[in-house]
């Protein structure tokens, strides 16, 4: 499924997802990423669907959410890799603007030193750019970037785009413990974004089960001195630190719905028990998907997580592409 949710989202309230990438096509493989390690890294935009299929598929959730009274906040492009890789991306946030819904676009700020890359952005409502460290030695181990990526230029990127971009232009800093939550990283960090004049600044660190070991939440310490010299430069500043919650929406496809949900967004095991009963199921389909090696159940932070096992999809690709 390309379209899924919605889900509740921590900057976008109900969130439709649209999965515009492949699993996982990505131009970095950062060391927290909750979809888990990337496999096929590019930076060459490329067709992978088209705008009509893109758009019937949120035409019939939407249909579908009208008649169960589902409340949509925004159309958020944050697919299993890197939305602009998708080539078709501008003509398909034109096109779902007949839908009269914000949109939302997610991007890890790689491919925005390249000009049509920004022009497709400018028709969203909102994009938020990611920017964990201005230093490149931290910026290489943090989001393990594209070989030919060089940061300058996307930080550039960045900049050319907040000067044109007249929607709402938010930032996110990736807090992880002993790599980029230090004072000085923190300090160049935010005099960056300030220049950029977001329309708010988000402060995360990891709260889902990330793609390497090892990667753990910055302490409490640590994401207070961030806020405060975030807060020193940059008028509107938002930690984000906690669990979005449970309350995922169920439509008709339990399996297929529960799976695209968990293609890009791992869920605690008590928002899945939730979803099932939502459902009227109940935990057999959970434990039949994990003994297909559908779902990876993982422990992070004292909890139990569920997502897509992306090894599994790889694997069916290539038996039907013949490899």
């Amino acid at each position: 499924m390309i379209v899924f949710g919605p889900i509740p989202s921590r900057r976008l309230g109900r969130s439709l997802g649209i999965n515009n990438i492949p699993p996982k096509v990505c131009s970095y493989s950062c060391i927290y990423c909750q979809v888990g390690k990337t496999d096929s890294m590019s930076v060459r935009r490329d067709k992978f669907f088209t705008t009509e299929e893109i758009y019937d598929q949120v035409a019939e959730k939407l249909s579908h959410l009208k008649k169960t009274g589902e409340k949509v906040d925004y159309l958020t492009f944050v697919p299993d890799g890197e939305p602009t890789l998708d080539i078709n991306l501008g003509n398909t946030i034109e096109r779902l603007k007949k839908f009269g819904l914000k949109i939302a676009v997610i991007t890890n700020s790689s491919l925005l030193c390249e000009g049509d890359v920004r022009n497709d952005l400018l028709g969203a409502d909102w994009v938020s750019v990611k920017i964990d460290s201005v230093y490149e030695d931290i910026w290489k181990k943090i989001n393990r970037p594209h070989g030919t990526l060089i940061l300058k230029n996307i930080l550039e990127g960045i900049r050319e785009f907040a000067n044109v971009f007249k929607n709402e232009l938010v930032t996110e800093t990736m807090l992880v413990k002993g790599v980029n939550d230090f004072v000085e990283s923190l300090y160049k960090t935010a005099q960056l974004i300030s220049g950029i004049k977001p329309a708010k600044a988000f402060i995360l660190t990891p709260t889902r089960p990330p793609a390497e070991k090892n990667v753990n939440p910055t302490s409490e310490e640590k994401l207070n001195d961030a806020f405060q010299i975030y807060s020193s430069m940059i008028p509107n500043v938002e930690l984000i630190t906690y669990y979005e919650g449970i309350n995922f929406s169920y439509a008709s496809n339990l399996s297929g719905e529960l799976l695209s949900i968990l293609s890009v967004h791992p869920m605690r095991k008590d928002a899945v028990e939730e979803f099932l009963f939502k459902a009227k199921s109940d935990w057999e389909l959970i434990d039949d998907l994990v003994e297909k090696r559908l779902l990876v159940e993982v422990k992070y932070s004292n909890s139990i997580y569920y997502l897509r096992n992306l090894k599994k999809i790889n694997e069916e690709e290539e038996v039907q592409n013949g490899n």
